[in-house]
């Protein structure tokens, strides 16, 4: 007797609900001990940002000669700077920078990409062609250099620099997304949708976006830690935020830098944040990536 076998269009794989996404990562989170320290070290940044003015000790401008470059102690547990403001206090605080410019900054250049990645994948042709090589350009310049020259052009402050790291942001994350539109235009649903009539914005928004929403979170939480870095190499450069304002990047730069043979403590916990954090928002996205990616949990 003939084996009966479904149709391709039957057998093939619907998109991954919100749902399912949500229990392949928290099943990822509990059994990949680096995705849970991942997960803690956000929510501490979380946690200092939002509660900052609960959690710092001191007000963090608040000067006091009198304990100036004063080593940690109970009093001050990240000692204090050169005028005598307390490290931890700022650190706190600097974490509502960072976070602030990293998930606006984020959010912008991933929605403009997303877009472009959309419009340029779906209808392609000279559309997708033009559009790609602006994108190529932009990205052929390093990511660093051109927030650089952004920033220099306006005016030096959190504001600009966030503009300037969105901008960096959207040619990666519009090939991303374009990539996974060309993947998912593929697929026999699509097809049968437009052969039903269906428009333009309903293909996308109801079968094209649901297919691109993984790769386009996994690479918003990576980009996440690179926003933080060059907020923070922005500021140090002096072209971030600007004094008297806490930021992390800044704090290496004027009390970290002048007086790290004295008071190396200046530069050890405001660079401890910041590799902490870069390295919290990279191993979420290595961990959104191996959850929603079936390849990977199979060889894994």
């Amino acid at each position: 007797m003939a084996m009966v076998t479904a149709p391709a269009a039957a057998i093939e794989t619907p998109p991954v609900g919100t749902l399912g996404r949500t229990r392949a990562l928290w099943a990822t989170i509990l059994r990949k001990p680096l995705g849970a320290a991942a997960v803690v070290v956000i929510g501490v940044i979380v946690l200092m940002a939002v509660f900052a003015d609960v959690l710092a000790p001191y007000d963090p401008l608040d000067a006091k000669p009198e304990v100036r470059q004063a080593a940690p102690s109970w009093d001050h547990p990240f000692g204090t700077d050169d005028i005598g403001r307390d490290v931890l206090s700022r650190i706190i605080y600097g974490a509502r920078i960072s976070l602030w410019v990293g998930l606006l900054a984020v959010g912008i250049g991933t929605i403009v990409g997303m877009i472009i990645g959309l419009a340029c994948g779906y209808w392609e042709g000279r559309l997708d062609l033009v559009t790609q090589r602006v994108m190529d350009a932009v990205q052929a310049i390093p990511g660093l250099v051109l927030a650089l020259a952004i920033v220099s052009v306006l005016k030096p402050n959190t504001t600009n620099a966030m503009l300037a790291i969105a901008v960096v942001i959207i040619p990666g994350n519009s090939r991303i997304v374009r990539g996974a539109v060309l993947a998912a235009k593929q697929n026999r649903y699509v097809e049968a949708a437009q052969a039903m009539g269906g428009g333009h914005p309903r293909i996308i928004i109801t079968h094209i976006l649901p297919n691109v929403t993984a790769p386009i979170l996994v690479i918003g939480s990576i980009w996440l830690g690179n926003a933080i870095l060059i907020e923070a190499s922005l500021s140090f450069l002096g072209l971030g935020t600007q004094p008297p304002i806490p930021s992390w990047g800044l704090m290496l730069s004027s009390t970290g830098r002048a007086f790290m043979e004295q008071a190396p403590w200046l530069a050890i916990f405001p660079g401890l944040a910041i590799s902490l954090a870069v390295l919290g928002f990279n191993l979420l996205g290595d961990t959104l990536r191996y959850a929603w990616d079936p390849k990977l949990r199979r060889n894994g």
